[in-house]
């Protein structure tokens, strides 16, 4: 079955570590036939919300006018969603939190979605992750239907390429093929 896969990169940092798991993961996917797409937020213009209530109190789309618009459309049509974070002081990346916030208009329209996460930290602890998974499952919590069917830890990785040649790479790459 060909399936819509769209891979989130929060990474700040093009051909960062985060980055270069995506394009993995993508690439995998694009192969055996699924329509796969890759968002990298640092070129959207995403705003922060606001916290104006337009969306939950007066039952209105989000007032503002930047690229969420667009892309919360594509998270609605997928079937397959791949968030990926550099980790940074133990949690996701700003720009991943200012897109999870932003879904606050329409995220009861994300439904019966499988997701894939994907962290890298130079840390070498998948312990040390842990949180930033927290925060990705709090925010699937609140979507009917999320199912967590992978994820991809991208650890010792702090300078751009770090992690090519490691294991994630390979694991990003068949996780592709496999959604």
């Amino acid at each position: 079955m060909n399936r819509k896969v769209l891979v989130l990169s929060s990474s700040p940092r093009k051909g960062g570590n985060s980055d270069l798991l995506c394009d993995q993961f993508l690439m995998g996917a694009k192969e055996v036939g699924h329509h796969a797409e890759k968002i990298f937020l640092k070129d959207k213009k995403i705003n922060y919300c606001t916290g104006c209530g337009t969306c939950l109190n007066g039952g209105k789309r989000c007032p503002q006018k930047d690229d969420m618009a667009e892309v919360l459309e594509k998270m609605i049509a997928a079937d397959v969603m791949v968030m990926a974070t550099p980790v940074y002081f133990y949690t996701m990346s700003a720009q991943m939190k200012t897109l999870i916030d932003r879904t606050c208009s329409r995220y009861t329209e994300i439904v019966n979605k499988k997701f894939y996460f994907i962290v890298t930290a130079a840390d070498s602890s998948k312990r040390a992750m842990e949180r930033t998974l927290e925060g990705f499952r709090a925010f699937t919590s609140c979507l009917k239907g999320a199912k967590e069917k992978g994820i991809i830890y991208g650890t010792g990785a702090w300078n751009i390429g770090d992690i090519k040649g490691k294991p994630a790479m390979k694991e990003a790459y068949e996780r592709g093929k496999t959604v």
